[in-house]
């Protein structure tokens, strides 16, 4: 495909000074032919290029390291001790290098003065219009709106858990009513105006996700040394059948964990020049997965074997609602949780905030002047309204985001990747690269299709527990 070509084309390509031009004149020149291409609102208001590795470093660890790691016991309880930690490596591994090899495809049209700032951009540039707008954008928009929808789910349900532990008497208030409280506050963070705003907030979040993995971490330990430990029991039950699709299921999860669908919208918040910068930003989100995932998964499942719940802090109460830990060390943990899942829906609500802003603000307006803030307001706002209502009405919305995982953040995160490397620097045949790309694309690829299916077969056996506005 003729990539630069198509580059060429591109209306959201941004300035060439993206590159150094001192000491270098015949690069200099180059750029001084390339004219500088005028931005829609989307592009110029939300995905600000302003920030710096360490701000990126933020904002990633904020979409990758969130409450969806309370879960990875659970997998580790279908796949057991080996398979486990084996899987958990690889996914840090492969989500590490695929990573970057997005942003190694980004630095380079930056320096043919063509810099892309969404994952669509790059689709339509390197596959083609159509992949962009009908395939790459659709799944993308999708998967990160039904982020914030399960993030709004779950910060409803940790204001219910905080509620029933300072009201054990009291259960007049229903899931809806927590999930309004929820909602307000999104209402109120989702007006921050651009992505680069956000990081003070993802520094934040950053800290809260160390506060409340090592509070699962420890509190995993306390259970599990005490004596009211349950016992402690590794084995796999079950029939064939359903272990073969707990274990589709638990690789599905933990892909899904390791997932961002973002990193292009990350990656356009770096001032220019971008290069180097998204490694050193990927390091630093790399580090926090390693301390957070490991020890939360790992102690997790020690504590609890293969009754580790969906998430790890349902543990630490026990059938009789009785809690194991202390009161206000649960409480605790679930205050930590729900601050950091605000953070986290407002990242994922950046692809429809640039969206909204594209098709409702005119970027030859001033930002903050009312024919841009009005629509803004509007439109962001219903965009919360309409999450909060549809997690409101499906609070089973799990099943649902495993088919949503599969779909699309093993696309976005696993295969698209090493394909828009290939096409764009084309690695021999005859070296490694080019195999390794192709066997992780082809079999992710394959594997998304299954796990499509188990999510399926899932929510086809939980239909029967189905009720709209329910309060789980």
């Amino acid at each position: 495909m003729d990539t630069a070509g198509r580059a060429s084309s591109n209306s959201t390509a941004v300035h060439a000074s993206d590159t150094p031009t001192t000491d270098n004149k015949h690069v200099a020149g180059d750029h001084n032919q390339i004219t500088e291409k005028e931005l829609d609102a989307g592009a110029l208001f939300v995905l600000k290029s302003k920030g710096s590795w360490i701000h990126c470093g933020y904002h990633l660890t904020t979409s990758i390291v969130a409450p969806p790691l309370l879960s990875l016991p659970f997998a580790f309880a279908s796949l057991g001790w080996v398979a486990g930690v084996i899987c958990l490596t690889m996914g840090a591994i492969i989500t590490f290098y695929s990573y970057n090899l997005i942003s190694l495809v980004l630095e380079h049209h930056a320096q043919l003065g063509n810099r892309l700032l969404r994952f669509r951009d790059m689709a339509h540039d390197i596959l083609g219009p159509r992949w962009g707008r009908y395939y790459v954008g659709p799944i993308q928009l999708i998967v990160c709106y039904a982020v914030v929808l399960s993030c709004a789910l779950l910060g409803g349900q940790c204001m219910k858990t905080i509620y029933l532990l300072s009201n054990p008497e009291k259960e007049s208030m229903k899931l809806y009513h927590f999930l309004i409280i929820f909602g307000g506050l999104l209402l109120v963070m989702a007006q921050i105006p651009s992505f680069h705003s956000l990081r003070h907030i993802n520094l934040i979040s950053l800290v809260l996700c160390l506060a409340y993995s090592t509070c699962a971490t420890a509190g995993s330990i306390y259970v599990g040394m005490s004596s009211n430990a349950p016992p402690k029991d590794y084995t796999i039950k079950g029939s064939t059948i359903n272990i073969v699709f707990g274990v589709f299921n638990a690789v599905a999860i933990i892909a899904t964990t390791f997932g961002n669908g973002i990193i292009p919208e990350i990656q356009a918040t770096l001032a220019p020049p971008v290069k180097g910068k998204m490694f050193k930003g990927l390091s630093v989100c790399y580090a926090m997965v390693t301390v957070t995932f490991f020890s939360v998964a790992i102690s997790g499942y020690w504590a609890f074997g293969n009754k580790a719940d969906g998430i790890i802090i349902g543990n630490f109460m026990d059938e009789n609602g009785r809690s194991l830990v202390p009161k206000w060390f649960l409480l605790l943990t679930n205050v930590l949780i729900l601050l950091q899942l605000s953070a986290v829906s407002v990242v994922y609500l950046q692809p429809t905030n640039e969206l909204l802003e594209k098709g409702f603000s005119d970027p030859k307006s001033a930002e903050f002047s009312a024919r841009n803030v009005i629509p803004r307001l509007i439109s962001r706002s219903l965009s919360v309204v309409l999450a909060v209502v549809i997690a409101a009405m499906l609070p089973f919305f799990g099943d649902i985001i495993a088919l949503i995982g599969a779909l699309g953040f093993m696309p976005l995160d696993f295969t698209l990747p090493v394909v828009f490397f290939n096409l764009t620097f084309k690695p021999s045949k005859r070296g490694p690269i080019f195999w390794i790309n192709t066997t992780i694309g082809a079999f992710f690829s394959v594997f998304a299709l299954i796990a499509a299916i188990a999510a399926v077969r899932q929510i086809i056996l939980d239909a029967t527990t189905y009720r709209l506005f329910a309060n789980v």
